[in-house]
């Protein structure tokens, strides 16, 4: 009998975790050094954070590294976290900021793993075409019949590193352009300007490809 009651409990208390905001569960951890509500913070942005990062380092296992890496410093820093600051930013804030360091520590950072062509398939494809389809990207309309997977994943590569991280969080990873430019730390206007400049440049590679 006590285990089905402590099985009902667990389930019930994971079902209000679920229910938490990404903000709500930091400052439980924040302030009472709840765990659980910890794990299901690390467990929502498992998978996500950790395809931006293997898309961003195009290294499977040096996106592991950065991840536990990054999840440490949230760890490390939860009492630097402004109650009311949005969550998602300054997690990708960290994240982004520890996967610079990795490629300039790491010599192989121009090398393009095989693990990161799976991002340019042809689901990666259709989301290029709907991100660049919106309003507010008018410059990469002419990109929605184009089907190169491989050229426009060389293109990125060749892209400045400044125009590839907001590629990379604004049409990959899905940030509003608000929390992109939160987690780079520059004005919203820039982030305009930066993807404008890179589907442009990307247009020029591409039609030299063809």
């Amino acid at each position: 009998m006590k285990a089905l009651i402590d099985q009902k409990v667990y389930e019930c208390s994971g079902q209000a975790y679920h229910a938490m905001s990404d903000e709500e569960l930091l400052m439980a951890y924040r302030t009472e050094e709840d765990r659980v509500a910890f794990e299901e913070l690390v467990k929502r942005y498992e998978r996500e954070l950790y395809n931006y990062l293997r898309h961003y380092l195009g290294n499977a296992e040096l996106a592991e590294d950065v991840f536990q890496t990054t999840f440490f410093l949230i760890h490390q820093k939860r009492g630097l976290y402004e109650e009311g600051r949005a969550f998602r930013p300054w997690l990708y804030r960290i994240a982004t900021n520890q996967a610079i360091d990795a490629k300039r520590r790491n010599k192989r950072h121009s090398a393009i793993s095989l693990d990161a062509q799976t991002l340019y398939d042809e689901n990666s494809q259709n989301l290029y075409a709907a991100q660049l389809a919106g309003d507010e990207t008018d410059p990469g309309e002419t990109m929605l019949d184009m089907e190169r997977g491989h050229q426009v994943r060389d293109a990125v590569e060749q892209l400045p590193e400044t125009l590839r991280q907001v590629l990379y969080l604004v049409y990959f990873q899905g940030l509003k352009y608000r929390e992109a430019a939160e987690t780079l730390g520059i004005p919203f206007g820039t982030i305009k300007s930066r993807l404008n400049c890179a589907i442009k440049k990307l247009q020029l590679v591409l039609a030299k490809a063809v």
